[in-house]
């Protein structure tokens, strides 16, 4: 039988690029994204596809359903990849920009976990796999609401894979590290929606965090394109034992072995250095 998996975030980047890659693995893929126009898009590149905006509890349930009636009620897998980054220090975040920030990257994921789990559990077997972050680890300046998100969503991940233990339903985590997508732009966007720059004691910490949103090109020299988080999505994904964490990109491995050999002091020195 051919194995459904239901894929979040799939306009851009990783969610695109692994709605292509498991589909023309066999997989039966229903992609989502949140805007009609990308639907429609993916649905002309060949994909099924839904509407499905994690900040809204309506639209993850209709979504759901709508994704049931196109595999007959039968659901393997469900890719948690879509999230978004909110730039700005902690001190000058608006809550509501904080509470959107969780709205999308933390609750939806769980409003969504909890429609499609009945079904895995049912079946008996199933895969989660959540798109976690190397800043899911490790904290760094100016990133205090997407850190917050993700560093909630590797304990929520957590949690769940234990309370899941002996169902057949498994649970992974993919850490990546800087990877080619439109996450940059999508935060600049979100920076200058919450955050007046020039009324911050962080102006001039700001300055160069804009100048690194609007940089061209990979983000950094560790980064890579977003297939190279296609083989550990197979393998949660295929594996009879797949992993609990993926670390992707080289940042990720550095950044989850210095965690463990580095004081925090000593830590918070490095981070300081390499963020802005």
């Amino acid at each position: 039988m051919t194995r459904s998996v239901l894929i979040t975030g799939c306009s851009s980047g990783i969610g695109e690029c692994a709605a292509h890659h498991l589909q023309a693995r066999g997989f039966r893929v229903i992609a989502s994204a949140r805007r009609e126009q990308d639907v429609t898009r993916l649905q002309q590149q060949g994909l099924a596809a839904v509407r499905l905006d994690l900040a809204d509890e309506a639209s993850i349930e209709e979504g759901v359903a709508q994704a049931l009636a196109l595999t007959g009620g039968e659901l393997y897998g469900l890719f948690n990849n879509g999230a978004y980054g909110q730039p700005g220090a902690v001190e000058d975040l608006p809550t509501r920009a904080l509470r959107q920030q969780f709205e999308t990257n933390l609750f939806g994921t769980h409003h969504l976990i909890r429609q499609v789990l009945p079904v895995m559990l049912q079946a008996g077997s199933g895969r989660i796999i959540q798109n976690s972050s190397v800043l899911g680890l490790v904290a760094m300046a100016y990133r205090g609401a997407y850190n917050a998100s993700k560093f909630a969503l590797e304990g929520y991940t957590d949690t769940l894979r234990l309370e899941l233990h002996g169902t057949g339903v498994q649970v992974s985590l993919i850490e990546p590290g800087p990877i080619e997508t439109r996450f940059r732009a999508n935060a600049r966007e979100a920076f200058l929606r919450h955050i007046d720059p020039e009324q911050s004691r962080h102006r001039q910490g700001y300055r160069q965090t804009l100048a690194r949103l609007q940089k061209p090109g990979p983000s950094s020299r560790y980064s890579l394109p977003a297939e190279a988080c296609m083989p550990p999505l197979l393998h949660a994904l295929d594996s009879r034992r797949p992993k609990t964490r993926y670390p992707v990109t080289r940042a990720t491995l550095m950044m989850a072995w210095l965690r463990r050999l580095l004081s925090d002091r000593a830590l918070d020195r490095l981070l300081l250095k390499a963020g802005g």
